[in-house]
């Protein structure tokens, strides 16, 4: 694949390269993956930003805001360059996002309760957060079932899902806060 090099986000680097073809399958999915994320957690935080009544919080809450919202716009551009191009309907916009947050979070205590077996020394307690991965486990695939059944995870369809992290994106950025 040959790259060209250009300047498309405000940066000064030499570095910053795209594909002038495609990306490969692992990185348009690796992309997937932060761009959901990252939609999700900017919309949470635009949505708790007025709750939140700690001034040095408040702050913290807008530099991450600005941090993800400049992180999506950088992004963004490299969706052209993955390898689909299927224009599906974006589904609700609420809906989505309350599932795909329930979904982050199956899914980091999937990850947690893991990481959190591999560190235990008492067998009884292994035995209860093993117990609880299984929970996590099926927790995470209610959610994943119900968003891959209205097209809000369509995990078999590429061009979808990109579809559907480029409507979150430019929702997420463009969200009032």
């Amino acid at each position: 694949m040959s790259y060209q090099t250009h300047e498309p986000y405000g940066t000064n680097s030499q570095s910053a390269r795209t594909p002038t073809q495609h990306l490969a399958w692992r990185e348009t999915l690796e992309l997937h993956e932060l761009t959901a994320f990252q939609s999700i957690v900017l919309m949470r935080c635009k949505l708790s930003l007025a709750k939140v009544s700690d001034p040095v919080l408040q702050n913290l809450y807008l530099e991450s805001i600005q941090l993800l919202e400049k992180n999506l716009k950088e992004l963004l551009p490299f969706f052209s360059y993955a390898p689909r191009h299927e224009n599906v309907a974006a589904p609700h916009p609420d809906s989505g996002f309350w599932a795909g947050d329930l979904l982050g979070a199956a899914k980091t205590a999937v990850r947690n309760y893991a990481i959190a077996i591999t560190e235990t020394a008492t067998p009884v307690l292994r035995n209860v957060l093993s117990k609880q991965l299984q929970g996590a486990i099926q927790w995470h695939a209610n959610v994943y079932s119900y968003m891959n059944e209205r097209s809000y995870y369509p995990s078999y369809n590429l061009g979808q899902l990109l579809e559907n992290d480029i409507t979150n994106a430019h929702s997420a950025i463009q969200m009032d806060y």
